[in-house]
């Protein structure tokens, strides 16, 4: 299920987006984009392999951030949560609008919370 998604983004919750963008842009030298969503401001950059960093304006917790992102390259966000659910995989978070398109979160034997991205121009189901 996850053998043709690549590793998208790392999204961290920071309690001072101002304070984030200072370290990462002006301390770190990364290129930090600003952007409104919904009324959700969002902090991004890509580096070099592909990777996004992503900061929300939120509470930095265990198990909340950072969080590991998996992208749904050819769509199906659904149907990989139904599978997940099946195979007993906790769903933290089931499909729900995000910044773009659609995520989930889902939690590893250990608590640790991954989610699937996946664009907001591709089908949410593969199936008819």
């Amino acid at each position: 299920m996850f053998t043709n998604s690549k590793l998208d983004s790392v999204v961290y919750y920071a309690s001072d987006l101002d304070r984030t963008e200072a370290f990462y842009g002006d301390v770190l030298g990364l290129a930090l984009e600003r952007q409104e969503d919904d009324g959700t401001t969002v902090l991004m950059t890509a580096l070099a392999n592909g990777v996004t960093l992503v900061f929300f304006q939120g509470t930095p917790e265990t198990g909340n951030s950072p969080m590991v992102v998996f992208d749904a390259p050819g769509g199906g966000i659904d149907d990989m949560v139904s599978s997940l659910s099946e195979q007993g995989v906790t769903i933290v978070t089931p499909v729900s609008h995000a910044p773009g398109g659609w995520a989930a979160d889902f939690a590893d034997p250990d608590g640790h919370v991954l989610s699937i991205y996946q664009d907001g121009e591709l089908p949410r189901s593969q199936a008819g």
